[in-house]
């Protein structure tokens, strides 16, 4: 391969830990949002649900359902996306040893 083309993927490679590191931040704040409201949710008596524009009075039990199934996806979520920066932090750390190594091949020669 082609040193060019291997400074390609890593550029790639490059945006999709950014990428990933955008959406792991997304999910982290949510997840705070969702746990935040499950500590609310233990001291109140009267629960309020946000459906489009409007609140809606909401049972309890539902309403702890809700959120406890947002955090359990959420934290899977969490979990798929450090496996998938995992994943492109090898290939980064592969790439720019290749290149590394290409570039010390040139200069002996």
């Amino acid at each position: 391969m082609k040193p060019e083309e291997k400074i390609h993927q890593l550029q790639v490679a490059e945006q999709s830990m950014q990428q990933f590191l955008m959406q792991k931040q997304s999910f982290q704040a949510q997840l705070l949002e969702v746990e935040s409201a499950q500590e609310e949710i233990k001291n109140s008596e009267v629960v309020y649900k946000v459906v489009g524009g409007l609140m809606l009075k909401s049972k309890k039990e539902d309403v702890e359902k809700d959120l406890k199934e947002k955090n359990e996806i959420l934290n899977l979520r969490l979990k798929n996306i450090d496996k998938q920066e995992k994943s492109a932090q090898d290939s980064v750390k592969k790439l720019r040893e290749e290149i590394l190594q290409g570039i010390k091949e040139k200069e002996k020669k």
